[in-house]
């Protein structure tokens, strides 16, 4: 039977102008972008929601 996996999750707005620099510097710490969606206040900021598995 696999081990069972234990997720910590996180959420960072991220700015439209610079999607691409944040999403790399997030996944280089291992986290595993889940969805990305419009903030709260519309405008150029999103809502990216990320998992990774717990140390």
């Amino acid at each position: 039977m696999s081990e069972k996996v234990i997720w910590e999750y996180f959420t960072a707005p991220v700015l439209i102008h610079a999607t691409k620099q944040i999403l790399d510097n997030y996944g280089s710490e291992g986290w595993e972008l889940v969805t990305i969606m419009a903030g709260p206040n519309g405008g150029d900021t999103l809502v990216a929601y990320f998992k990774r598995p717990k140390a």
